[in-house]
C-alpha cells in the first residue's frame, strides 16, 4: 500500500526551486560563454584575450566544438546511468538528496576550472585540459540535476501544485541564466584593471561559489522522507530506460524536445556573436538585452500560469515553438534592414519574451504529468528515468547543436553569413519541433491522472 506524503507549501517549493538558480547559472556558464572564450574573434584578440585552443578545423569541425560536443555526449551518456542509481537508493535521506549533496561543490568547482588554462598561448595541452575539465563538468552537473528533477512530480502532487512550482522553477532558472549573461557587461566594467581575460574569470569564478550555496539549499534544507516517495526501484537502469521510451507520449514529447534543444542552443551559443558581429554592438550589450527579455519574460508568467490551468500546456507550448521560430528567423537578418543595431536587439529581446516564459514553465510540468501517469500504469516509480530520458535526449542534441553551430559559423566568418546561416537553421529545427509536439495526446495523459486522484 502506498504511503500519501505530505504535501509541500509554496515555501517548500521555493526553497527547492533555488537549487535551480544555482545549477542554471553554472550550466549557463558554460553555454552561453565556453565556445567564446576558447573560440574568440578577432576583436577580442585585439583587446588582448588569449587564443588557448587552435581555431584550425578537422574535417570542418573545430576542436571547441569537438570538445564541447564529447562533453555533451558523455553528460547524455550518464544521465541514465546516474537516473538508475537514483531511483534504485536505499539510503537514510532518501533517493535524490544524497547525490545533490555530494555533487554541488565538485560541479561549481570544475565550472571554474574550465576557464583556467595550464599554459598561457595555444598549446595542446589546453585542449587536453579543457578535455577532462569539460567531462568532469557534465558529470557533477549529471548527479546534481538528474536527482533534483525527480523531485518535481514528487513535490508537486496536484496540477496547480506542479504548474506553480514549474513557475517557480522558471523565475530561478532566468535569475541563473540571466547572471550567467550578465558576465560581458560585468567582464567590460573589469577589463581596464585587470584585462581582458581575467575580466572574464573573475566574475565566473565569483558567481560559482554563489551557484554552489545555492545548490545546497535544497540539499539540505528539505526532508526528501516528508514528500517523496523513497521506496527503491527494481529494473537495472537499462531495463528502466527501455520502459522509459516505450511510453508514446513521452517519445513524442522527447522528439519535440530534442529539436527545441538543437535550436535554442545553437541561438544561445551565437548571441554573443549575432549581437557583436551581425548588429554591430558590444559584448556587454548582450547582457543587456538579456535582462530586458527576463523582465518581461517574468511579466508573462502570471498570465502563463493561470492559461496552462484553464486551457492545459499543449497549445501554449505549440504556439510558443512557433513564436521562438520566427524570432530565429528575424536575428538572420540582423543588421540587413536599416534598424539600428540597439533597436533591432531590443526588438528580438521582446519577442522572445513570450515563448520564453512558456517554454521555461510548461515542459517540466508535461514531464511530471506523463511520469504520474506511467507510474499509474505500471506500478513502478521512475521519476529519475523519465527526466534521465528526458536530458539523455536533448543533450545529445545539445552535442549536435555545438557541432552544427561552430562548423557553420565558420563558413564565411568575414562577412557573418555562417552567423547567419545558424539562425536559419535554428529557426527551422524550432518549427519542426512544434509540428511534432502536435502529436502529444494531453487529454489522455491527464485523464489517467484523474482517474487515480478520484480513487483515492
Amino acid at each position: 500500500m502506498t504511503v500519501r506524503k505530505k504535501a509541500a507549501s509554496n515555501r517548500v517549493l521555493w526553497l527547492f526551486a533555488v537549487g535551480q538558480l544555482g545549477w542554471s547559472l553554472l550550466s549557463g556558464l558554460v553555454t552561453n560563454l565556453l565556445v567564446f572564450f576558447y573560440k574568440p574573434t578577432d576583436e577580442a584578440l585585439a583587446e588582448g584575450h588569449t587564443l588557448f585552443v587552435t581555431k584550425q578545423t578537422f574535417l570542418g569541425l573545430t576542436v571547441i566544438g569537438l570538445i564541447s560536443a564529447a562533453g555533451r555526449i558523455f553528460d547524455a551518456v550518464t544521465d541514465p546511468l546516474i537516473a538508475g542509481r537514483s531511483d534504485n537508493l536505499r539510503h537514510r535521506l532518501g533517493r535524490r538528496i544524497p547525490f545533490m549533496r555530494y555533487s554541488a561543490i565538485p560541479f561549481g568547482l570544475t565550472a571554474v576550472l574550465l576557464f583556467l588554462s595550464p599554459v598561457d598561448h595555444t598549446s595542446p595541452v589546453n585542449a587536453a585540459a579543457l578535455t577532462v575539465c569539460t567531462l568532469l563538468f557534465y558529470l557533477f552537473l549529471t548527479c546534481y540535476v538528474t536527482p533534483y528533477n525527480a523531485l518535481i512530480p514528487e513535490l508537486g502532487r496536484t496540477q496547480n501544485a506542479r504548474i506553480n512550482l514549474s513557475t517557480f522553477l522558471s523565475v530561478t532558472f532566468f535569475l541563473g541564466s540571466g547572471l550567467a549573461f550578465a558576465i560581458p557587461m560585468m567582464a567590460g566594467a573589469l577589463k581596464d584593471s585587470v584585462g581582458y581575460t581575467n575580466s572574464y574569470r573573475i566574475p565566473i569564478a565569483v558567481l560559482s561559489v554563489i551557484a554552489t550555496v545555492c545548490m545546497l539549499i535544497p540539499a539540505f534544507a528539505i526532508d526528501e522522507n516528508e514528500y517523496a516517495d523513497t521506496t527503491p526501484g527494481r529494473s537495472s537502469a537499462f531495463r528502466s530506460l527501455t520502459a522509459t521510451f516505450r511510453n508514446r507520449e513521452f517519445r513524442v514529447f522527447v522528439i519535440s524536445d530534442i529539436l527545441y534543444w538543437i535550436a535554442l542552443t545553437i541561438f544561445q551559443t551565437g548571441m554573443l556573436y549575432y549581437v557583436t558581429k551581425l548588429m554591430g554592438l558590444t559584448e556587454s550589450a548582450s547582457s543587456t538585452l538579456f535582462i530586458v527579455m527576463s523582465v518581461v519574460s517574468v511579466c508573462f508568467y502570471p498570465a502563463v500560469n493561470a492559461v496552462a490551468k484553464k486551457i492545459g500546456k499543449k497549445k501554449p507550448i505549440f504556439f510558443a515553438f512557433v513564436c521562438f521560430s520566427a524570432v530565429f528567423l528575424i536575428t538572420a537578418f540582423a543588421g540587413k534592414t536599416g534598424i539600428p543595431g540597439r533597436a533591432y536587439g531590443v526588438m528580438i529581446a521582446l519577442l522572445a519574451a513570450l515563448p520564453m516564459a512558456i517554454l521555461g514553465i510548461l515542459p517540466q510540468a508535461v514531464i511530471a504529468d506523463i511520469s504520474e501517469a506511467d507510474q499509474i500504469g505500471t506500478g513502478e516509480s521512475r521519476q529519475g528515468m523519465f527526466y534521465a530520458a528526458r536530458t539523455f535526449a536533448y543533450k545529445m542534441g545539445q552535442s549536435a547543436a555545438m557541432l552544427i553551430f561552430t562548423s557553420t559559423a565558420s563558413f564565411r566568418e568575414d562577412t557573418g553569413l555562417g552567423y547567419r546561416l545558424t539562425a536559419v537553421i535554428a529557426a527551422v529545427l524550432c518549427l519542426l519541433g512544434g509540428a511534432v509536439f502536435l502529436r502529444y495526446n494531453e487529454k489522455k495523459v491527464i485523464e489517467k491522472i484523474g482517474q487515480k486522484n478520484q480513487t483515492e
